[in-house]
């Protein structure tokens, strides 16, 4: 049997044709067999032959990573790794890689999202199509305070565009765990604060940019926001706790939540809200972004088969697996650490 390659639904979806994804996927089935899945689970009875995937959001449960003893590569086609398991990745001698590419779309998106809030899009074109052609209040950019919770990558992007935006007499505020946020934040502009709730007492609009699944914004964060002030989230749909944030807009607590998750599962109770709005996790996902994403996934499982260490290794102490080693022709270096082929020496 030969060796396969595992590709996600992703690519099925024909309004992202291209011909870089036509010829990456010719180019990966030169080295093994290319097999679409649509699994969300994936167990033993996935794993036979399979040397490489590139997942989505399925679940790789630990009976895969055992059973899948050719498995050299997960390649995430974005950056969400919650599902991948990578600790057990990790045991087993599997490299896991991310595909940050697609950062200054995410960014993009925020700052739609911001304007089309501010600028109270989603009301006016829906008074407009009932009947009801008021002039309401709507505010600027300009001047405003922005509150970024979450400093990493996309949260620099989206600082990058919105510091101009807000003008000198508007603020850009950061919330982040890490131990340099108060000089990172001077880096661009922004005043970091010392928690949450402060952040969203202050600010206009709050934007998350934080990865996993734990809840972190509930009623307590909510209620302190100002009536006119918005949530916007392009992250995760579960860093709100939906009934509270439900419950905050009916209070008119706040003006408009905005989250990049479909309005199903957890999310079914702002199915039709006027001022809840609801995105198919669509943020990050555009043609070009599409382009970079299958190009970056295409080169990491290339690297992986070819023996060579591929970029935004996830995991990078599975370097020294005696598996990952092997795979890679690795000699050690002095320090202890693993050279790969693909690095001089």
């Amino acid at each position: 049997m030969r060796n396969k390659i595992l590709v996600a639904r992703i690519f099925e979806n024909k309004q992202f044709e291209s011909q870089p994804r036509s010829q990456g996927l010719a180019d990966l089935a030169k080295l093994c067999v290319v097999e679409g899945y649509t699994r969300q689970d994936m167990t033993a009875e996935h794993a036979a032959g399979v040397v490489a995937v590139i997942a989505d959001s399925a679940v790789f449960h630990r009976s895969f990573y055992e059973a899948a003893t050719d498995l050299r590569i997960i390649a995430r086609w974005g950056v969400g790794y919650d599902k991948v398991n990578v600790g057990i990745a990790t045991e087993h001698g599997v490299l896991i890689t991310v595909a940050p590419v697609h950062m200054d779309t995410v960014a993009e998106y925020t700052i739609a999202q911001w304007f089309a809030t501010l600028k109270r899009v989603y009301t006016l074109n829906r008074l407009s199509h009932g009947g009801d052609f008021s002039i309401i209040r709507t505010y600027d950019a300009q001047r405003s305070t922005l509150g970024l919770y979450g400093f990493g990558r996309i949260g620099q992007q989206v600082a990058i565009r919105a510091r101009s935006l807000l003008g000198e007499e508007g603020r850009l505020l950061v919330y982040d765990v890490r131990p340099d946020i108060a000089e990172l934040a001077r880096q661009f502009g922004a005043e970091a604060v010392e928690s949450p709730i402060e952040l969203f007492r202050e600010c206009d609009t709050v934007s998350l940019h934080v990865s996993g699944d734990e809840t972190i914004v509930g009623y307590d964060e909510l209620r302190a926001m100002r009536p006119h002030a918005s949530l916007i989230n392009p992250s995760r749909g579960n860093l709100v706790d939906d009934q509270a944030v439900h419950r905050a807009i009916e209070e008119k607590r706040l003006c408009y939540y905005a989250v990049d998750d479909p309005a199903n599962g957890p999310r079914e109770i702002h199915k039709g809200h006027p001022r809840i709005i609801c995105t198919n996790h669509n943020g990050g996902i555009t043609v070009e972004s599409t382009i970079r994403l299958d190009r970056q996934t295409f080169e990491q499982v290339t690297d992986a088969i070819e023996g060579r260490k591929p970029k935004h290794i996830l995991n990078p102490e599975v370097l020294g697996h005696p598996r990952v080693v092997a795979m890679l022709r690795g000699v050690p270096r002095q320090d202890g650490s693993i050279q790969s082929a693909g690095e001089e020496r």
